[in-house]
């Protein structure tokens, strides 16, 4: 019979099988696209992690006959729990092979461990912050993933159903064709925000992004996301952090800032060329030519697709044409860096205002992905 054993993560030896497991599982799938082995550590380090300053994180690994077959990451973020009054325990970056006494010994741990923080439902895949990845793709296996966005299997939601789990929320992605001209309902909008409410559009250096502006940004998304599910407000150290981590990555040109006639910020996009061709070929390292692809990407050969990261709109501007001035300000500058189409980041499905401001884009809507809930027994 075979034995298998869940185990914390608790030496080097441990965290190098936590990063294999993709490996083995995705060898042979082309849509799955790899996150940076050093990015991962970091999540586990309060010194790179500001989030678990706030929230307790244990990774674990099984092993079946010996041999690293999935692994699966327990959160209790009490900022969150304490937000939504809630007593949840989120499960985070679970990978199993296709046997469900991996799949059902991996959710169980968690179950336990989270139990001994008095947590009474488990519920994902969520991250730290709703700025991690979050959901379990359901639909569209055949599209290629992407940088912000988990992948999976097919048979993961599977699995999630037969141990009991049920939707909490779907989220879908937006897929938009990058038009040649801008559509004339966005030229028309943007003009009637910038002559009749005074607003603009100012492109910020990397240096005013660093210091208040990003901060600002940030205190913006706070406001615009404190409703959304399973939202919890980033820390400046947490903003901080975020641009450390991305801001050497992103082309300024491509994240457009509206400003009120009191220079206030009152909306923020975030977007940038893919890294998922670079991140493919990198297999999840910088070293030895990791960098290479990065930076070719970035630089020399973009990709040529973008992916939206956030949008933001104060809420007192909200349909007061900022989303037009997004659209005006970006699609001149996509198509000059020849981006073929964009995709957004998750959005939940019953959004709907943020779900029909992509309208007059004509839209496709894909790779759908859940989260799922569970009650934890009690009785066990």
């Amino acid at each position: 019979m075979d034995e298998i054993i869940v185990k914390k993560v608790n030496s080097q030896q441990e965290m190098d099988d936590f990063l294999c497991v993709v490996k083995k599982i995705y060898a042979d799938c082309p849509q799955y696209v790899p996150e940076f082995e050093s990015d991962v550590r970091g999540l586990f380090d309060i010194k790179t992690n500001p989030g678990l300053d706030f929230s307790d994180i244990q990774p674990f690994v099984a092993y079946k006959n010996g041999t690293a077959v999935g692994r699966i990451v327990g959160i209790v973020n009490r900022k969150a729990n304490a937000k939504w009054k809630t007593k949840n325990v989120r499960f985070s970056m679970i990978e199993f092979i296709d046997d469900m006494n991996v799949s059902r010994a991996l959710l169980e741990t968690v179950e336990a461990w989270g139990k001994g923080y008095g947590m009474t439902h488990i519920h994902g895949p969520l991250g730290v912050t709703d700025f991690d990845k979050e959901g379990m793709l359901v639909e569209d296996f055949n599209l290629t993933g992407s940088m912000t966005a988990i992948y999976n299997l097919p048979y993961y939601p599977r699995h999630m159903e037969a141990l009991g789990f049920t939707k909490e929320v779907d989220w879908l992605q937006v897929r938009i064709n990058i038009p040649e001209e801008i559509p004339a309902r966005y030229v028309r909008v943007a003009q009637y925000a910038r002559d009749s409410i005074g607003l603009r559009v100012i492109k910020a250096t990397k240096k005013q992004i660093k210091g208040a502006y990003g901060q600002q940004a940030f205190k913006l998304f706070n406001q615009a996301y404190e409703n959304i599910f399973g939202f919890s407000e980033l820390s400046p150290k947490q903003v901080d952090n975020f641009l450390k981590k991305y801001l050497s990555l992103i082309d300024t040109r491509l994240i457009p800032i509206i400003v009120n006639d009191k220079d206030e910020i009152v909306g923020a996009a975030v977007t940038m060329t893919s890294l998922v061709k670079a991140l493919q070929k990198s297999r999840g390292r910088l070293l030895p030519f990791g960098w290479f692809y990065l930076l070719r990407a970035l630089t020399w050969k973009p990709e040529e697709n973008a992916e939206m990261l956030l949008i933001a709109i104060r809420p007192d501007y909200q349909g007061l044409g900022v989303n037009a001035m997004f659209f005006d300000d970006l699609i001149p500058i996509y198509n000059h860096k020849g981006v073929k189409w964009a995709e957004t980041g998750p959005q939940l499905e019953d959004n709907v205002r943020e779900l029909t401001q992509w309208k007059p884009l004509k839209p496709t809507y894909v790779k759908r992905r859940r989260c799922f809930i569970k009650e934890i027994d009690n009785n066990n």
